[in-house]
């Protein structure tokens, strides 16, 4: 009788989630519906050619009032199912010069009339004060580390006669948002009010008639990439901010709702904004069909990484003798996946990132281990063991094939590097060494094959290679370039 492995009823299950994850996704595009007749349904104010006025003021209070809170900044005239971008100036005040926040308040008002004065002191207090205004309030600043500032090594300085202050990296500065996305749901959804998603009763205003919605009106934050993000200097005076409007999809708003308050939870469990900034460019800016094939790529992708460690380990945990394995490739793995771990580490990589590269490094090096022997105990320390007569061979060809490849590869190598050191600016020294080496690694590493490919040649043999985990990281990089250019994975 057939019994299915753990790993089967694991890969399964795995499967079975992610299947279930993919249908909700699609479950959020389907709008509800309301029965003809029914007193409780609310339809969308909106329609495909209606205008509207957007009315921005800035001000350094989270929760503003009517009074001198509001600092008047610009209003933008859209028609709601067309997009639109302009631009903004802000004034920065004292408060924020000194490491404070600003916050932009948005009024989504009808389409102001050409005989509004807008050149009367207050002219917005009575738009912003008709029943049919939505209202929404973002962050225009964010509180960042600064990026670190890179120079030549070389001492080449530069032509400008005036050294810049040394940014302060040991806390985080205010910083002034470049873009803000500003969207209005657009679709002509008819609902019940007891259907109401709860993901949009947050967000939801009826009319004074309770027979239909007011404008849903969001501010993008998944968009909003730390990239995009300008540090405020206390010199600065003002700012140019990018406001663009983009109509919004009911589907896309209840994914970027729910989305965002998942990752408002990652941050109370200690995420950063770091960490959480290129999950959001999976959810930005890609139409349902894209992102469902990044979910099913990225699963299938997901389990040929889990059974290729699996099956790997448990190569190299029966593994009593590396005839016919190059020693080294293996030590070429561990020293470029530990090299891979500390360039990531300079470059202040997400944890997201780091962590499954420290845990791929020291299983590569725990592999060195086995390949040359080596045992630890706390009486005798180290130890080494002997190579057997076969290993000795199979040691005798891999010196071999490294002395042809190092013919190639020293001067490659030497070559970069001297380039990076005298064209490409660095953070330091020890970010020069790091990058010129993780660099020697991507670009070369392919060649680092040849040693095993040279011992299987001469051996006429490839029983001892892990073909399993071969084969699965083989459907990996399959996926990789076949679905490079529109997931980045």
């Amino acid at each position: 009788m057939y019994r299915p492995s753990w790993t089967t009823i694991l890969s399964v299950c795995f499967l079975a989630y992610m299947a279930n994850s993919m249908w909700s996704l699609v479950k959020l595009y389907i709008p509800p519906t309301c029965p003809k007749g029914d007193k409780h349904c609310i339809s969308n104010y909106l329609s495909d050619t209606s205008e509207l006025s957007f009315l921005l003021f800035t001000s350094t209070k989270p929760r503003p009032s009517m009074g001198t809170d509001l600092k008047f900044l610009d209003h933008v005239d859209v028609v709601v199912s067309k997009d639109k971008s302009t631009s903004a100036t802000v004034k920065f005040p004292k408060t924020v010069l000194k490491n404070g926040t600003m916050y932009m308040a948005v009024f989504a008002v009808p389409k102001l009339a050409k005989s509004v004065d807008k050149t009367k002191k207050d002219w917005w207090r009575e738009p912003i004060s008709d029943p049919k205004t939505s209202y929404t309030l973002t962050r225009l600043t964010e509180h960042s580390i600064p990026e670190a500032e890179t120079f030549n090594l070389l001492g080449e300085e530069s032509p400008s006669p005036k050294k810049a202050t040394p940014l302060d990296r040991s806390r985080p500065t205010t910083h002034l948002r470049s873009k803000v996305i500003l969207s209005v749901m657009t679709d002509p959804v008819t609902m019940s009010m007891h259907d109401v998603p709860p993901e949009l009763a947050r967000v939801i205003t009826l009319t004074g008639d309770k027979k239909n919605y007011l404008p849903i009106l969001y501010v993008d934050e998944l968009s909003m990439r730390l990239r995009d993000l300008r540090i405020v200097n206390a010199t600065d005076v003002t700012s140019d901010v990018e406001i663009v409007y983009r109509p919004i999809s009911f589907g896309k708003l209840r994914l970027f709702l729910q989305f965002y308050a998942a990752l408002s939870s990652m941050h109370t469990m200690g995420f950063t904004n770091k960490d959480t900034d290129e999950v959001k460019g999976i959810f930005a800016d890609t139409n349902l069909v894209l992102l469902l094939v990044t979910f099913g790529v990225s699963t299938v992708h997901l389990l040929f990484d889990f059974l290729a460690f699996k099956n790997d380990v448990n190569f190299w945990r029966g593994k009593k003798t590396v005839e016919g394995l190059s020693r080294k490739t293996i030590l070429w793995r561990a020293f470029s996946q530990s090299v891979i771990f500390l360039y990531l580490m300079d470059e202040e990589t997400s944890y997201l990132v780091l962590i499954p590269a420290g845990i791929g490094a020291l299983i590569e090096i725990w592999k060195v281990t086995k390949a040359l022997h080596i045992k630890f105990s706390f009486s005798s320390g180290f130890t080494y063991g002997k190579d057997t007569a076969d290993e000795a061979s199979t040691a005798q060809l891999d010196d071999t094939a490294m002395k042809y490849l190092s013919w190639v590869l020293y001067p490659l190598c030497i070559g970069g590097a001297v380039y990076s050191l005298v064209y490409t600016p660095h953070k330091s020294w020890y970010s020069w060494t790091i990058q010129t080496t993780v660099n020697g690694v991507y670009a070369f590493g392919f060649l680092f094959m040849l040693p095993q490919l040279f011992l299987n040649y001469k051996l006429k043999s490839v029983a001892h290679l892990p073909w399993r985990a071969f084969m699965y990281k083989a459907f990996n990089t399959f996926i990789d370039d076949l679905f490079a250019f529109i997931i980045t994975m």
